[in-house]
């Protein structure tokens, strides 16, 4: 990876969105803090900086500034929104309040022509999401286009500086990754070298470099993630790579079969399975906070994995499936965003047992690992499979876990899935799964009066599972995913679909 474009984080949520269309653009971009310095900057030597949206207004007292010797360095800008506020506040023009505050689509007309807009339509549709406005554009520079109601488009006549009030990074704007891949390809003259197949083996160049002859442990929960990790793991060291998968029994149905199947009789990967429902069911008995028994499943999990990791006691690494999304979301510093959560896929393991750690894909986004794994000949079935949290299924047994209770669950999910996959409608969902609730209601089946469990469908579109939208079925499915929950699963006699966001809500119910 030779080239790369940074990205100074102002606190916007479209952040993530905009490292992911440069990189759809076949160009590199990492993001970093708003005030990344200069020395920094110049040590990654970027072909070019976007300078993200965000929510504060240049005159607040707190707010986020870049070094001010990025705007006299010979690299391109793009500021987007409030970057574009920032550029015209330090290089000299004015940014004053608007009169209303401009929030959704708008009609851009290009007023002056120029290689960022090459093949866009004089008039298109946009997306804004502005309190402050540009008064007055810095000196040497000039307007390319305008809104009805703000300067949308400047560009310094000397320096390769361009700002939009408009957000390109988001699909509202109809020529937005057009607009982002004139920038990279035109401005900053970047070469289309970010793909699947450049990154596998640079991947592979790294790890062997870095290894050596050392041994890898790897966790494999059976996910997209640590499955891709693994294959790309052993295509660049062999049998240095040991797996260990443990089965929590808080898996879905067949999963750890499966996984083991996949393993040696696809990959030809060897895999050390540990069989720990037994463990797990003890240690839950009586928990019904959802953090103790997220406590009760890490440590139990260290545990076991500790102990099995100890039989391979030459081994010096430890590998995870850490993305992208997990490293900047764990990072307070990157920019003035809120820490979402603290990431952690085992704990504390690496310095208990001083192992360094591997994460080969902390560079990559969720679509990107799948495009990898592709390349790496994993199944498209398995590629495509919806994402499933570490805990499993005990954060979707609202109350005690039990085998009893996960046994209902994991029947239900199952027939929910069948479902969705029968529709043809698998592909087109972030994620679908079903939740045991801690509440019977009455029901007749048959003659007879029930007393039983309600069951809860959730099913969310997402690109990456920092926003997420209730996915709207055909009411022909849900009935028949209810009709046979109902029938078949002993124990549930009646079913809810969850029609919550993300925000507010979270997409796990736990």
């Amino acid at each position: 990876m030779n080239e790369k474009v940074i990205i100074l984080d102002f606190g916007s949520q479209y952040t993530q969105l905009i490292a992911r269309k440069v990189r759809e653009c076949g160009v590199y971009a990492e993001i970093y803090p708003y005030n990344l310095n200069i020395e920094e900057i110049q040590r990654h030597h970027p072909k070019g900086i976007i300078l993200s949206g965000g929510p504060a207004s240049v005159f607040d007292t707190n707010a986020p500034h870049p070094d001010k010797k990025i705007f006299s360095m010979d690299i391109p800008i793009l500021g987007i929104c409030y970057g574009l506020q920032l550029i015209t506040y330090h290089l000299g023009g004015k940014v004053g309040k608007a009169n209303k505050r401009e929030y959704g689509r708008a009609v851009f007309k290009i007023a002056s022509a120029d290689p960022i807009f090459e093949d866009i339509p004089a008039e298109s549709i946009v997306w804004m999401s502005h309190g402050d406005k540009i008064d007055g554009i810095p000196p040497n520079f000039i307007i390319l286009g305008k809104t009805e109601n703000s300067i949308s488009a400047i560009r310094s006549q000397n320096k390769k500086i361009y700002g939009l009030q408009f957000h390109p990074e988001v699909h509202h704007t109809i020529y937005g990754k057009k607009i982002l891949e004139n920038f990279l390809r035109k401005v900053c003259e970047c070469k289309e070298q970010w793909n699947a197949a450049s990154f596998i083996e640079t991947q592979i160049k790294q790890i062997r470099e870095k290894v050596g002859s050392d041994e890898v442990i790897l966790a494999l929960s059976g996910g997209v993630d640590s499955t891709v990790a693994a294959v790309l793991l052993e295509r660049a060291i062999g049998n240095q790579l040991h797996c260990i998968h443990i089965d929590t029994g808080l898996m879905r149905m067949n999963e750890s079969k499966n996984i083991v199947e996949l393993f040696k009789k696809h990959f030809k990967i060897p895999i050390t399975l540990v069989e720990a429902e037994t463990l797990f069911l003890e240690r839950f008995k009586g928990i019904t906070d959802p953090e103790q028994k997220r406590k009760i499943i890490g440590n139990t999990f260290i545990e076991l994995f500790e102990k099995e990791a100890q039989k391979f006691s030459s081994a010096k690494w430890l590998a995870q499936g850490t993305l992208y999304p997990d490293v900047i979301e764990s990072t307070s510093v990157r920019g003035p965003s809120a820490t979402i959560k603290s990431h952690h896929n085992v704990g504390g393991l690496p310095e208990r047992m001083n192992l360094k750690v591997l994460e080969p894909f902390r560079e990559l986004f969720k679509d990107e690992v799948r495009q990898v794994g592709k390349e790496l000949g994993v199944p498209d079935w398995f590629i495509q499979r919806h994402p499933f949290p570490g805990p499993g299924l005990a954060i979707r047994i609202i109350g005690e876990v039990t085998k009893e209770r996960l046994e209902i669950l994991r029947q239900a999910d199952e027939i929910f899935i069948q479902e969705i996959q029968n529709a043809n409608l698998y592909n087109e969902i972030w994620q679908a799964f079903a939740v045991l609730l801690p509440v019977k209601s009455v029901g007749v089946m048959g003659d007879e009066r029930t007393y039983e469990n309600v069951c809860a469908l959730r099913a969310v579109v997402s690109q990456d599972g920092m926003t997420a939208d209730w996915f709207k079925f055909p009411y022909e499915v849900l009935e028949k995913a209810s009709t046979r929950i109902i029938n078949e699963v002993k124990g549930i006699n009646r079913v809810v679909y969850d029609i919550t966001s993300k925000p507010p809500g979270t997409i796990e119910w736990e």
